[in-house]
Protein backbone atom coordinates (compact mmCIF):
# COMPACT_ATOMS: atom_id res chain seq x y z
CA UNK A 1 0.00 0.00 0.00
CA UNK A 2 2.29 2.67 -1.28
CA UNK A 3 1.80 6.12 0.19
CA UNK A 4 1.53 9.08 -2.18
CA UNK A 5 2.17 12.70 -1.19
CA UNK A 6 -0.92 14.76 -0.42
CA UNK A 7 -1.30 18.54 -0.49
CA UNK A 8 -2.49 19.87 2.87
CA UNK A 9 -4.32 22.88 1.44
CA UNK A 10 -7.02 20.76 -0.24
CA UNK A 11 -7.82 18.68 2.83
CA UNK A 12 -10.65 19.07 5.29
CA UNK A 13 -9.23 20.75 8.44
CA UNK A 14 -9.89 17.63 10.50
CA UNK A 15 -7.83 15.50 8.10
CA UNK A 16 -5.08 18.10 7.81
CA UNK A 17 -4.43 18.03 11.56
CA UNK A 18 -3.98 14.22 11.68
CA UNK A 19 -0.48 12.80 12.15
CA UNK A 20 -0.08 9.02 11.98
CA UNK A 21 3.36 7.57 12.56
CA UNK A 22 5.32 4.59 13.87
CA UNK A 23 8.42 4.44 16.04
CA UNK A 24 11.10 2.01 14.86
CA UNK A 25 14.36 1.00 16.52
CA UNK A 26 16.72 -1.76 17.54
CA UNK A 27 15.75 -3.51 20.81
CA UNK A 28 16.81 -1.63 23.94
CA UNK A 29 17.18 1.73 22.18
CA UNK A 30 14.47 3.13 24.48
CA UNK A 31 11.53 3.08 22.09
CA UNK A 32 8.80 2.29 24.61
CA UNK A 33 10.25 4.85 27.01
CA UNK A 34 10.17 7.53 24.29
CA UNK A 35 6.59 6.54 23.48
CA UNK A 36 5.58 7.11 27.09
CA UNK A 37 7.30 10.49 27.18
CA UNK A 38 5.49 11.61 24.03
CA UNK A 39 2.26 10.65 25.80
CA UNK A 40 3.40 12.53 28.89
CA UNK A 41 4.06 15.73 26.96
CA UNK A 42 0.92 15.20 24.91
CA UNK A 43 -1.12 15.27 28.12
CA UNK A 44 -2.27 11.66 27.80
CA UNK A 45 -0.33 10.67 30.94
CA UNK A 46 0.16 12.52 34.19
CA UNK A 47 2.89 10.19 35.43
CA UNK A 48 5.11 8.13 33.14
CA UNK A 49 6.27 4.66 34.08
CA UNK A 50 9.33 3.12 32.48
CA UNK A 51 9.92 -0.38 31.22
CA UNK A 52 12.42 -1.04 34.00
CA UNK A 53 10.64 1.05 36.58
CA UNK A 54 12.13 1.73 39.97
CA UNK A 55 8.79 0.79 41.46
CA UNK A 56 7.64 -2.65 40.46
CA UNK A 57 3.99 -1.70 40.23
CA UNK A 58 4.57 0.63 37.26
CA UNK A 59 4.71 -0.69 33.72
CA UNK A 60 5.03 0.97 30.34
CA UNK A 61 1.65 2.27 29.24
CA UNK A 62 1.98 0.90 25.72
CA UNK A 63 2.87 -2.62 26.96
CA UNK A 64 -0.48 -4.16 27.85
CA UNK A 65 0.01 -7.92 27.42
CA UNK A 66 0.85 -9.67 30.68
CA UNK A 67 3.99 -11.10 29.09
CA UNK A 68 5.17 -7.62 28.10
CA UNK A 69 4.81 -6.43 31.67
CA UNK A 70 6.66 -9.48 33.01
CA UNK A 71 9.60 -9.35 30.60
CA UNK A 72 9.87 -5.61 29.98
CA UNK A 73 9.68 -5.98 26.20
CA UNK A 74 7.15 -5.03 23.54
CA UNK A 75 5.83 -8.03 21.62
CA UNK A 76 2.83 -6.49 19.88
CA UNK A 77 1.98 -3.18 18.28
CA UNK A 78 0.13 -0.70 20.49
CA UNK A 79 -2.13 2.01 19.12
CA UNK A 80 -1.99 5.25 21.11
CA UNK A 81 -4.00 8.37 20.36
CA UNK A 82 -3.99 11.83 21.85
CA UNK A 83 -4.34 15.52 21.01
CA UNK A 84 -1.42 17.93 21.22
CA UNK A 85 -1.35 21.63 20.28
CA UNK A 86 -4.14 21.23 17.74
CA UNK A 87 -2.86 17.98 16.22
CA UNK A 88 -4.63 14.63 16.44
CA UNK A 89 -1.84 12.12 16.98
CA UNK A 90 -2.08 8.44 16.03
CA UNK A 91 1.07 6.82 17.43
CA UNK A 92 1.83 3.24 16.48
CA UNK A 93 4.34 1.75 18.93
CA UNK A 94 5.90 -1.30 17.28
CA UNK A 95 7.82 -4.28 18.72
CA UNK A 96 11.56 -3.74 18.63
CA UNK A 97 12.52 -7.42 18.73
CA UNK A 98 13.25 -8.95 15.32
CA UNK A 99 11.17 -12.04 16.15
CA UNK A 100 8.08 -9.86 15.73
CA UNK A 101 9.05 -8.39 12.36
CA UNK A 102 5.71 -9.22 10.77
CA UNK A 103 3.76 -7.14 13.26
CA UNK A 104 6.11 -4.20 12.76
CA UNK A 105 6.04 -4.41 8.94
CA UNK A 106 2.24 -4.57 8.89
CA UNK A 107 2.08 -1.52 11.13
CA UNK A 108 4.41 0.48 8.89
CA UNK A 109 1.85 0.02 6.12
CA UNK A 110 -0.60 2.01 8.26
CA UNK A 111 1.85 4.85 9.02
CA UNK A 112 2.54 8.04 7.06
CA UNK A 113 6.03 8.52 8.49
CA UNK A 114 8.37 7.02 11.06
CA UNK A 115 10.57 8.10 13.96
CA UNK A 116 13.87 6.22 13.89
CA UNK A 117 15.27 5.94 17.39
CA UNK A 118 19.04 5.46 17.79
CA UNK A 119 21.21 4.63 20.80
CA UNK A 120 23.88 7.33 21.16
CA UNK A 121 26.54 4.69 21.83
CA UNK A 122 25.70 2.35 18.97
CA UNK A 123 24.27 4.45 16.14
CA UNK A 124 22.49 2.50 13.41
CA UNK A 125 22.13 -1.18 14.37
CA UNK A 126 21.10 -4.16 12.27
CA UNK A 127 17.43 -4.18 13.27
CA UNK A 128 17.22 -0.46 12.50
CA UNK A 129 18.71 -1.08 9.06
CA UNK A 130 16.08 -3.70 8.29
CA UNK A 131 13.21 -1.46 9.34
CA UNK A 132 14.66 1.51 7.50
CA UNK A 133 14.80 -0.58 4.31
CA UNK A 134 11.06 -1.20 4.67
CA UNK A 135 10.45 2.53 5.14
CA UNK A 136 12.52 3.35 2.07
CA UNK A 137 10.52 0.92 -0.06
CA UNK A 138 7.34 2.63 1.08
CA UNK A 139 8.94 6.09 0.71
CA UNK A 140 8.04 6.99 4.29
CA UNK A 141 9.59 10.22 5.62
CA UNK A 142 12.03 9.49 8.46
CA UNK A 143 12.79 11.58 11.57
CA UNK A 144 15.91 10.45 13.48
CA UNK A 145 16.14 10.86 17.27
CA UNK A 146 19.42 10.03 19.03
CA UNK A 147 18.44 8.76 22.47
CA UNK A 148 20.26 8.16 25.77
CA UNK A 149 22.26 11.39 25.59
CA UNK A 150 22.15 11.46 29.40
CA UNK A 151 25.19 9.17 29.29
CA UNK A 152 28.54 9.05 27.51
CA UNK A 153 28.18 8.20 23.83
CA UNK A 154 29.64 8.77 20.41
CA UNK A 155 30.59 12.22 19.18
CA UNK A 156 27.46 13.90 17.69
CA UNK A 157 29.27 14.80 14.45
CA UNK A 158 30.41 11.20 14.11
CA UNK A 159 26.83 9.99 14.62
CA UNK A 160 25.55 12.38 11.97
CA UNK A 161 28.13 11.13 9.48
CA UNK A 162 27.42 7.48 10.23
CA UNK A 163 23.69 8.03 9.89
CA UNK A 164 24.04 9.72 6.51
CA UNK A 165 26.32 6.93 5.29
CA UNK A 166 23.92 4.22 6.46
CA UNK A 167 20.74 5.80 5.16
CA UNK A 168 22.17 6.96 1.84
CA UNK A 169 20.04 10.06 2.28
CA UNK A 170 21.07 13.59 3.27
CA UNK A 171 20.74 14.25 7.02
CA UNK A 172 20.32 17.71 8.53
CA UNK A 173 20.67 18.51 12.23
CA UNK A 174 17.43 20.17 13.32
CA UNK A 175 18.53 20.21 16.97
CA UNK A 176 22.10 20.08 18.24
CA UNK A 177 23.25 18.93 21.70
CA UNK A 178 25.11 21.05 24.21
CA UNK A 179 27.24 18.54 26.10
CA UNK A 180 29.14 19.10 29.34
CA UNK A 181 31.12 16.29 30.94
CA UNK A 182 29.72 14.03 28.20
CA UNK A 183 26.11 14.53 29.30
CA UNK A 184 23.32 16.54 27.73
CA UNK A 185 22.62 19.99 29.15
CA UNK A 186 20.59 21.59 26.38
CA UNK A 187 19.63 21.36 22.71
CA UNK A 188 20.05 24.14 20.17
CA UNK A 189 17.11 24.68 17.82
CA UNK A 190 19.08 25.60 14.71
CA UNK A 191 16.09 26.85 12.75
CA UNK A 192 14.86 29.23 15.45
CA UNK A 193 18.31 30.00 16.90
CA UNK A 194 17.24 29.32 20.48
CA UNK A 195 18.57 27.03 23.22
CA UNK A 196 16.42 24.77 25.42
CA UNK A 197 18.07 24.33 28.85
CA UNK A 198 16.87 21.41 30.97
CA UNK A 199 16.73 20.98 34.71
CA UNK A 200 17.09 17.47 36.04
CA UNK A 201 14.08 16.43 38.15
CA UNK A 202 14.01 14.23 41.21
CA UNK A 203 11.40 11.70 40.06
CA UNK A 204 13.51 9.86 37.49
CA UNK A 205 11.67 11.31 34.50
CA UNK A 206 8.15 10.48 35.64
CA UNK A 207 6.99 14.07 35.11
CA UNK A 208 7.82 16.89 32.73
CA UNK A 209 11.14 18.63 33.28
CA UNK A 210 11.51 22.36 33.75
CA UNK A 211 12.87 24.05 30.64
CA UNK A 212 14.40 27.50 30.19
CA UNK A 213 14.83 28.93 26.69
CA UNK A 214 17.29 31.61 25.65
CA UNK A 215 18.53 33.13 22.38
CA UNK A 216 21.52 31.32 20.93
CA UNK A 217 24.72 33.12 21.91
CA UNK A 218 28.25 32.18 22.84
CA UNK A 219 28.01 34.15 26.07
CA UNK A 220 24.81 32.46 27.22
CA UNK A 221 26.15 28.94 26.66
CA UNK A 222 29.36 29.86 28.48
CA UNK A 223 27.29 31.24 31.37
CA UNK A 224 25.30 28.02 31.71
CA UNK A 225 28.24 25.65 31.19
CA UNK A 226 31.82 26.80 30.57
CA UNK A 227 33.91 28.66 28.03
CA UNK A 228 35.25 25.39 26.64
CA UNK A 229 31.76 23.99 26.12
CA UNK A 230 30.64 27.20 24.42
CA UNK A 231 33.70 27.17 22.13
CA UNK A 232 33.15 23.55 21.13
CA UNK A 233 29.40 24.00 20.56
CA UNK A 234 29.88 27.01 18.31
CA UNK A 235 32.65 25.27 16.38
CA UNK A 236 30.28 22.38 15.70
CA UNK A 237 27.42 24.71 14.71
CA UNK A 238 29.73 26.62 12.36
CA UNK A 239 30.79 23.35 10.73
CA UNK A 240 27.13 22.35 10.27
CA UNK A 241 26.36 25.74 8.70
CA UNK A 242 29.28 25.54 6.30
CA UNK A 243 29.43 21.86 5.36
CA UNK A 244 26.13 20.36 6.54
CA UNK A 245 22.83 20.02 4.73
CA UNK A 246 20.43 22.93 4.91
CA UNK A 247 17.13 22.43 6.70
CA UNK A 248 14.44 22.24 4.01
CA UNK A 249 10.93 21.65 5.37
CA UNK A 250 9.52 20.54 2.01
CA UNK A 251 12.32 18.00 1.50
CA UNK A 252 11.77 16.62 5.03
CA UNK A 253 8.04 16.17 4.50
CA UNK A 254 8.67 14.54 1.12
CA UNK A 255 11.09 12.04 2.66
CA UNK A 256 14.10 13.41 0.77
CA UNK A 257 15.90 14.76 3.85
CA UNK A 258 16.20 13.23 7.33
CA UNK A 259 16.11 15.73 10.25
CA UNK A 260 18.24 14.74 13.23
CA UNK A 261 17.40 15.38 16.90
CA UNK A 262 19.16 14.61 20.20
CA UNK A 263 17.75 13.91 23.64
CA UNK A 264 17.15 11.52 26.51
CA UNK A 265 13.77 9.87 26.83
CA UNK A 266 14.69 8.65 30.32
CA UNK A 267 15.24 12.17 31.71
CA UNK A 268 12.81 13.89 29.27
CA UNK A 269 15.61 16.11 27.92
CA UNK A 270 14.89 17.15 24.35
CA UNK A 271 11.53 15.38 24.12
CA UNK A 272 9.25 18.42 24.03
CA UNK A 273 11.27 20.41 21.43
CA UNK A 274 11.40 17.29 19.28
CA UNK A 275 7.65 16.65 19.54
CA UNK A 276 6.83 20.26 18.63
CA UNK A 277 9.10 20.23 15.58
CA UNK A 278 8.13 16.73 14.47
CA UNK A 279 4.38 17.35 14.42
CA UNK A 280 4.88 20.58 12.49
CA UNK A 281 6.93 18.83 9.81
CA UNK A 282 5.32 15.37 9.72
CA UNK A 283 3.19 14.73 6.62
CA UNK A 284 -0.58 14.91 6.56
CA UNK A 285 -2.44 11.65 5.80
CA UNK A 286 -1.15 10.35 2.48
CA UNK A 287 -2.99 9.15 -0.58
CA UNK A 288 -2.90 5.38 -1.12
CA UNK A 289 -2.35 3.40 -4.28
CA UNK A 290 -5.03 0.85 -5.15
CA UNK A 291 -5.65 -1.33 -8.15
CA UNK A 292 -6.30 1.01 -11.05
CA UNK A 293 -5.75 4.31 -9.25
CA UNK A 294 -5.28 6.33 -6.11
CA UNK A 295 -7.43 6.87 -3.01
CA UNK A 296 -7.09 10.47 -1.81
CA UNK A 297 -7.76 11.23 1.87
CA UNK A 298 -10.05 14.06 0.67
CA UNK A 299 -12.30 11.64 -1.26
CA UNK A 300 -15.84 11.82 0.06
CA UNK A 301 -16.40 8.05 0.18
CA UNK A 302 -15.12 6.16 3.21
CA UNK A 303 -12.27 3.69 2.67
CA UNK A 304 -9.97 1.89 5.05
CA UNK A 305 -8.02 -1.33 5.52
CA UNK A 306 -7.43 -3.76 8.37
CA UNK A 307 -3.74 -3.93 9.33
CA UNK A 308 -3.97 -5.67 12.69
CA UNK A 309 -6.32 -7.98 14.58
CA UNK A 310 -5.99 -8.52 18.33
CA UNK A 311 -7.96 -11.04 20.35
CA UNK A 312 -8.48 -10.80 24.10
CA UNK A 313 -7.37 -7.24 24.70
CA UNK A 314 -9.95 -7.54 27.46
CA UNK A 315 -9.61 -11.20 28.57
CA UNK A 316 -12.75 -10.92 30.69
CA UNK A 317 -14.89 -10.52 27.57
CA UNK A 318 -12.91 -12.63 25.05
CA UNK A 319 -13.19 -9.78 22.58
CA UNK A 320 -11.59 -9.44 19.16
CA UNK A 321 -10.63 -6.04 17.80
CA UNK A 322 -9.76 -5.24 14.19
CA UNK A 323 -7.59 -2.15 13.77
CA UNK A 324 -8.57 -0.13 10.72
CA UNK A 325 -6.51 2.65 9.13
CA UNK A 326 -8.91 5.16 7.56
CA UNK A 327 -7.63 6.23 4.15
CA UNK A 328 -10.40 8.55 2.97
CA UNK A 329 -13.63 10.17 4.00
CA UNK A 330 -15.44 10.70 7.26
CA UNK A 331 -16.43 7.83 9.55
CA UNK A 332 -19.42 7.89 11.90
CA UNK A 333 -20.33 5.21 14.43
CA UNK A 334 -22.64 2.58 12.93
CA UNK A 335 -21.51 3.22 9.37
CA UNK A 336 -22.40 0.39 6.99
CA UNK A 337 -19.52 -0.52 4.68
CA UNK A 338 -18.76 -3.22 2.15
CA UNK A 339 -16.15 -5.84 2.98
CA UNK A 340 -14.15 -6.10 -0.23
CA UNK A 341 -13.06 -9.74 0.16
CA UNK A 342 -16.65 -11.02 0.36
CA UNK A 343 -18.67 -8.19 -1.16
CA UNK A 344 -21.02 -8.36 1.83
CA UNK A 345 -22.26 -5.42 3.90
CA UNK A 346 -20.82 -4.90 7.36
CA UNK A 347 -21.90 -2.43 10.02
CA UNK A 348 -19.08 -0.92 12.08
CA UNK A 349 -20.65 -0.55 15.50
CA UNK A 350 -19.02 0.59 18.75
CA UNK A 351 -15.84 2.03 17.19
CA UNK A 352 -13.06 2.71 19.66
CA UNK A 353 -9.81 4.58 19.94
CA UNK A 354 -7.03 3.60 22.25
CA UNK A 355 -4.43 4.47 24.82
CA UNK A 356 -2.88 0.98 24.79
CA UNK A 357 -5.45 -1.24 26.58
CA UNK A 358 -7.62 1.69 27.64
CA UNK A 359 -10.45 2.36 25.22
CA UNK A 360 -12.66 5.30 24.41
CA UNK A 361 -15.83 5.08 22.35
CA UNK A 362 -15.75 7.47 19.39
CA UNK A 363 -18.62 8.82 17.36
CA UNK A 364 -16.54 9.90 14.38
CA UNK A 365 -13.10 9.63 12.80
CA UNK A 366 -11.35 10.98 9.71
CA UNK A 367 -8.84 9.85 7.13
CA UNK A 368 -5.53 9.30 8.91
CA UNK A 369 -7.12 7.95 12.10
CA UNK A 370 -6.86 4.41 13.38
CA UNK A 371 -10.01 2.94 14.91
CA UNK A 372 -10.75 -0.40 16.51
CA UNK A 373 -13.94 -2.20 15.58
CA UNK A 374 -15.42 -5.25 17.25
CA UNK A 375 -15.09 -8.26 14.99
CA UNK A 376 -16.87 -11.60 15.23
CA UNK A 377 -14.48 -13.38 12.91
CA UNK A 378 -15.51 -11.63 9.69
CA UNK A 379 -12.35 -9.61 9.14
CA UNK A 380 -8.83 -10.57 8.09
CA UNK A 381 -5.58 -8.64 7.92
CA UNK A 382 -5.46 -6.75 4.63
CA UNK A 383 -9.24 -6.52 4.19
CA UNK A 384 -10.54 -3.43 2.40
CA UNK A 385 -13.63 -1.60 3.69
CA UNK A 386 -15.47 1.01 1.62
CA UNK A 387 -18.78 2.78 1.06
CA UNK A 388 -18.36 3.88 -2.56
CA UNK A 389 -16.87 2.07 -5.52
CA UNK A 390 -14.86 -1.07 -4.70
CA UNK A 391 -11.17 -0.64 -3.90
CA UNK A 392 -8.39 -3.21 -3.69
CA UNK A 393 -5.34 -2.11 -1.72
CA UNK A 394 -1.85 -3.47 -2.30
CA UNK A 395 -1.17 -6.60 -0.29
CA UNK A 396 0.21 -6.22 3.22
CA UNK A 397 3.62 -7.96 3.27
CA UNK A 398 3.89 -11.48 4.66
CA UNK A 399 6.97 -13.43 5.60
CA UNK A 400 7.75 -17.15 5.44
CA UNK A 401 8.17 -18.86 8.83
CA UNK A 402 11.67 -19.89 9.87
CA UNK A 403 10.72 -22.03 12.89
CA UNK A 404 8.29 -24.96 12.91
CA UNK A 405 6.97 -27.02 15.81
CA UNK A 406 4.33 -29.64 16.41
CA UNK A 407 1.84 -28.46 19.02
CA UNK A 408 -0.10 -30.68 21.38
CA UNK A 409 -2.02 -30.64 24.63
CA UNK A 410 -1.82 -33.32 27.33
CA UNK A 411 -5.52 -33.27 28.17
CA UNK A 412 -7.58 -34.32 25.08
CA UNK A 413 -10.59 -32.53 26.52
CA UNK A 414 -8.72 -29.23 26.07
CA UNK A 415 -8.13 -29.84 22.36
CA UNK A 416 -11.19 -27.79 21.25
CA UNK A 417 -9.91 -24.85 23.32
CA UNK A 418 -6.46 -25.24 21.73
CA UNK A 419 -8.00 -25.21 18.25
CA UNK A 420 -9.97 -22.05 19.07
CA UNK A 421 -6.88 -20.32 20.42
CA UNK A 422 -4.73 -21.32 17.46
CA UNK A 423 -7.33 -20.15 14.97
CA UNK A 424 -7.76 -16.76 16.61
CA UNK A 425 -4.04 -16.17 17.11
CA UNK A 426 -3.34 -17.16 13.50
CA UNK A 427 -5.95 -14.67 12.31
CA UNK A 428 -4.05 -12.02 14.28
CA UNK A 429 -0.90 -12.98 12.38
CA UNK A 430 0.79 -14.16 15.59
CA UNK A 431 1.62 -17.58 14.06
CA UNK A 432 0.95 -19.54 10.87
CA UNK A 433 -0.84 -22.91 10.92
CA UNK A 434 -0.12 -26.06 8.93
CA UNK A 435 -1.18 -29.68 8.73
CA UNK A 436 1.11 -32.67 8.29
CA UNK A 437 -1.86 -34.63 6.92
CA UNK A 438 -3.94 -32.83 4.27
CA UNK A 439 -7.03 -34.73 5.47
CA UNK A 440 -6.61 -33.70 9.11
CA UNK A 441 -9.51 -31.69 10.49
CA UNK A 442 -7.37 -29.39 12.62
CA UNK A 443 -3.82 -28.00 12.24
CA UNK A 444 -1.09 -29.58 14.33
CA UNK A 445 1.98 -27.60 13.15
CA UNK A 446 2.72 -23.96 13.95
CA UNK A 447 5.21 -21.76 12.14
CA UNK A 448 6.78 -18.50 13.27
CA UNK A 449 9.23 -15.96 11.90
CA UNK A 450 11.05 -15.76 15.26
CA UNK A 451 11.54 -18.22 18.10
CA UNK A 452 10.21 -15.75 20.69
CA UNK A 453 6.82 -15.89 18.94
CA UNK A 454 6.50 -19.46 20.25
CA UNK A 455 7.04 -18.24 23.80
CA UNK A 456 4.28 -15.68 23.31
CA UNK A 457 2.04 -18.34 21.76
CA UNK A 458 2.38 -20.70 24.73
CA UNK A 459 1.94 -17.85 27.21
CA UNK A 460 -1.23 -16.59 25.56
CA UNK A 461 -2.70 -20.07 25.12
CA UNK A 462 -2.16 -20.68 28.84
CA UNK A 463 -3.42 -17.33 30.14
CA UNK A 464 -6.11 -16.42 27.61
CA UNK A 465 -7.51 -19.82 26.64
CA UNK A 466 -6.61 -21.98 29.66
CA UNK A 467 -4.61 -24.41 27.51
CA UNK A 468 -1.17 -25.54 28.77
CA UNK A 469 0.20 -26.62 25.38
CA UNK A 470 3.66 -27.92 24.50
CA UNK A 471 5.80 -27.64 21.38
CA UNK A 472 8.19 -30.09 19.70
CA UNK A 473 10.56 -28.60 17.14
CA UNK A 474 10.58 -30.14 13.65
CA UNK A 475 14.20 -29.12 13.10
CA UNK A 476 13.33 -27.34 9.85
CA UNK A 477 14.26 -23.73 9.10
CA UNK A 478 13.30 -22.88 5.51
CA UNK A 479 9.90 -23.04 3.80
CA UNK A 480 8.75 -22.79 0.20
CA UNK A 481 5.30 -23.14 -1.29
CA UNK A 482 5.56 -25.51 -4.24
CA UNK A 483 3.64 -26.41 -7.38
CA UNK A 484 4.51 -28.21 -10.61
CA UNK A 485 4.15 -31.46 -12.49
CA UNK A 486 3.12 -34.63 -10.66
CA UNK A 487 6.54 -36.19 -11.24
CA UNK A 488 8.40 -33.10 -10.00
CA UNK A 489 6.22 -32.86 -6.89
CA UNK A 490 6.79 -36.55 -6.06
CA UNK A 491 10.54 -36.22 -6.50
CA UNK A 492 10.77 -33.02 -4.45
CA UNK A 493 8.74 -34.38 -1.55
CA UNK A 494 10.44 -37.76 -1.28
CA UNK A 495 13.90 -36.56 -0.19
CA UNK A 496 15.06 -37.16 3.39
CA UNK A 497 16.19 -33.62 4.20
CA UNK A 498 12.74 -32.13 3.84
CA UNK A 499 9.15 -32.39 5.08
CA UNK A 500 5.81 -31.79 3.41
CA UNK A 501 3.12 -29.69 5.07
CA UNK A 502 -0.15 -28.14 3.96
CA UNK A 503 -1.27 -24.62 4.80
CA UNK A 504 -4.76 -23.48 5.77
CA UNK A 505 -5.79 -23.25 2.11
CA UNK A 506 -4.50 -26.73 1.31
CA UNK A 507 -1.45 -25.51 -0.61
CA UNK A 508 1.66 -27.68 -0.42
CA UNK A 509 4.57 -26.34 1.62
CA UNK A 510 8.03 -27.91 1.54
CA UNK A 511 10.24 -27.54 4.61
CA UNK A 512 14.01 -27.81 4.35
CA UNK A 513 16.55 -28.55 7.07
CA UNK A 514 18.91 -25.84 5.81
CA UNK A 515 19.52 -23.29 3.08
CA UNK A 516 21.74 -25.68 1.10
CA UNK A 517 18.93 -28.24 0.73
CA UNK A 518 16.54 -25.52 -0.39
CA UNK A 519 18.94 -24.12 -2.98
CA UNK A 520 19.62 -27.62 -4.31
CA UNK A 521 15.88 -28.20 -4.77
CA UNK A 522 15.50 -24.88 -6.56
CA UNK A 523 18.37 -25.74 -8.90
CA UNK A 524 17.79 -29.45 -9.56
CA UNK A 525 13.99 -29.93 -9.48
CA UNK A 526 12.94 -29.57 -13.10
CA UNK A 527 9.25 -28.83 -13.49
CA UNK A 528 8.96 -27.59 -9.90
CA UNK A 529 8.02 -24.03 -8.92
CA UNK A 530 9.13 -22.82 -5.46
CA UNK A 531 7.63 -19.64 -4.03
CA UNK A 532 8.51 -17.73 -0.90
CA UNK A 533 4.82 -16.91 -0.31
CA UNK A 534 1.54 -18.69 -1.04
CA UNK A 535 -0.45 -17.82 -4.15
Amino acid sequence: MTAVATTESVLHPEIARRRTFAIISHPDAGKTTLTEKLLLYGGALHLAGTVKARRAERHATSDWLAMEKERGISVTTSVLQFDYHGFRVNLLDTPGHEDFSEDTYRTLVAADCAIMLLDNRKGVEERTRQLYAVCRRRKLPIFAFVNKCDRVGRDPLELLGLLEEELELPVAAAMWPVMQNDTLQAVVDRRRQIVHWFQRGGDHGASRVAVETSPLSHEDIAKHTSQAVADRTFEELALLDEAGNALDDAAITAGELVPLYFGSALTNFGVEPFLDDFLRLAPVPAARSVEGGIVEPSDEAFTGFVFKIQANMDPRHRDRIAFVRLTSGHFEAGLQVTLGRTGKPLRLNLPQQFLAQERTHVEEAWAGDVIGVHDRGNLRIGDALFTGKPVVFDDIPRFPPEHFSRISVRDPLRRPHLDTGLRQLAEEGAVQLFRADPQASVPDIVGAVGQLQFDVLLHRLQHEYGVPAKLESLGMSHARWISGTKEAMQKATSMRDRMVLYDQKGQTVLLFANAFAMRWAERESEGLVLREFPE
